[in-house]
């Protein structure tokens, strides 16, 4: 069916009204309590809809699919993790969080450990969001860049340019939405913006599967034939050096997942600054442990959807469907396939959510360079205006050096060689630095007796031991073959190494004295 006129006319009618309404319902903010909480009002379940927004819109949406058509379902057994990481999150983090009073996760570092210890933890968050919201972008400019070069209007440049185009113009309706709305903003728009989204997902579905050629117990059929209905794998026929490489055996599944969503949601300003934004402590912990629910539930359909396309497109490769990765298989359905008018709608909300997840990200990074990093040094005698409007600049600020880190993976992903979906490449950014901020907050929590040196010694020793159990140019400098290990496990393993080399630290001093 082609993209029309129509459908070009949507999106940018529908972007425009998302952020005219966002500014709206946002107001006016005052402080940077307003601009980074929302003034501690925002209701929980609209802290449940944009934690799971934030953290899989424009990943899921996109890559998901691509999971399981260039696979098979066994990345859902990463969600059973997730639930009870948020569980343990629920009941050991956020009390603490509210007991103190806290604006951001690495505030409770500083009071236990000293300020270089929340120094330098926020500033690694800083680094993982650099990266991992660096492909967050480069996976929202993907329908965009394949609408362009479907369009016509661009075809002669090649994938690398329409992409930096279409990073380019994301970021600048993103930087404009995010500098004026806040965080209430951002909030309201990722609850609209994730209905739509989850709508237009199963419309999609709807239409593919009355199109299916062989119907859908036949794209099934192909789907068994192929081994994609595996869900659970145990991997116990694996020698020990695979099993621990491979990501989605159930219990590596199970405890990594675990482990990383404790960090991702108990340690990351990005989820944690929304978490403080509800009324109360219980409020908070509704919204967390609902959102690991709905999460397991948007992965299955995605997934789901990416099986379908597998047999829509009878089990085509990306090269023989004219397509750089396989993540642009279900964008390339929705641009080809769908009505005049839906396709257009259908990638107008997939861009406004994920502008949401990029503005969440841009909020969470200046609150966290304004808070941990400026105020106690340099603002300590500001006032509230003051300390807004060096906040609106520190936005701007990241939001330039987040669309250089897209450009660079834009670069990566569209090299020639096979290249990880999307979604695992980000993931697994993430869950290398998670390591160490986990471990940082264990030692903190559960031991008295390390203090800031054997903090510091453990969180650092976390990080640079990971960098030679990563494939990467670090291990391929190591004799023989290394020992690598699957990215659920980068943040267990690393943050066992914080906790162990803090306390051995500790022992080590105890001793000498």
């Amino acid at each position: 069916m082609g993209f029309s006129v129509i459908d070009y006319t949507v999106i940018v009618i529908y972007l425009v009204g998302v952020a005219f309404l966002g500014i709206r319902i946002a107001g006016k903010q005052t402080s940077t309590s307003d601009y980074f909480l929302g003034g501690h009002d925002i209701p929980w379940w609209a802290v449940l809809f944009s934690v799971v927004a934030t953290e899989t819109s424009t990943l899921t949406f996109i890559s998901i699919p691509a999971v399981a058509y260039g696979g098979n379902l066994t990345f859902l057994q990463i969600t059973f993790g997730y639930i009870v990481g948020r569980i343990l999150v629920s009941l050991f983090f956020l009390p603490k969080y509210y007991e103190g009073n806290l604006s951001t996760a690495y505030q409770f570092l500083e009071q236990r450990f000293g300020p270089s210890m929340r120094n330098a933890t926020s500033s690694t968050f800083m680094v993982t969001r650099l990266l991992a919201d660096g492909v967050r972008l480069f996976a929202t400019a993907i329908p965009l860049a394949i609408i362009l070069r479907l369009g016509g209007a661009f075809s002669g440049w090649g994938d690398l340019e329409i992409y930096l185009l279409s990073i380019t113009a994301i970021s600048v309706i993103t930087l404009v939405y995010t500098l004026i709305g806040g965080i209430k903003a951002v909030v309201w728009m990722d609850v609209m913006q994730m209905g739509v989204y989850i709508g237009g997902a199963l419309f999609a579905a709807a239409i593919m599967i009355a199109d299916l050629p062989a119907g859908i117990a036949g794209a099934m059929d192909m789907a068994r034939d192929s081994g994609k209905l595996l869900l659970i794998d145990f991997g116990f026929d694996m020698e020990f050096t695979e099993f621990i490489a491979q990501p989605y055996t159930f219990f590596t599944a199970l405890i990594g997942g675990a482990i990383f969503s404790v960090a991702s949601h108990g340690t990351d300003q990005l989820i944690v600054q929304r978490l403080l934004t509800t009324r109360n402590l219980k409020n908070s912990q509704k919204a967390l442990i609902w959102s690991g629910v709905v999460v397991a539930l948007q992965f299955a359909l995605f997934l789901g959807i990416g099986l379908l396309l597998y047999g829509f497109y009878n089990a085509q490769t990306p090269a023989e469907l004219g397509l750089a990765t396989t993540d642009e298989i279900f964008a390339k359905f929705i641009v080809e396939q769908l009505p005049v008018g839906f396709s257009g709608l259908i990638v107008a909300s997939l861009f406004a959510a994920a502008m949401s997840s990029l503005s969440s990200s841009l909020n969470s990074l200046a609150s966290a360079t304004t808070l941990d990093l400026y105020k106690p040094y340099f603002g300590k005698e500001n006032t509230q205006e003051k300390d807004l409007k060096i906040s609106r600049i520190i936005t701007m600020v990241w939001a330039f050096i987040l669309t250089g880190s897209a450009f660079f993976f834009a670069v990566l992903q569209l090299q020639e060689g096979e290249r990880p979906a999307v979604v695992e490449l980000g993931l697994g950014i993430a869950s290398y630095t998670y390591g160490g901020l986990l471990g940082a907050f264990v030692l903190g929590r559960w031991f008295n007796k390390p203090d800031k040196r054997d903090a510091m010694i453990g969180f650092f020793a976390g990080l640079i031991s990971l960098l030679f159990m990563v494939k990467g140019p670090v291990q391929n400098l190591l004799p023989g073959e290394g020992l690598a290990i699957a990215w659920p496990l980068y943040t267990v393993v690393g943050s066992m190494i914080v906790v162990v080399a803090g306390y051995i630290s500790y022992l080590i001093r105890t001793f000498t004295k």
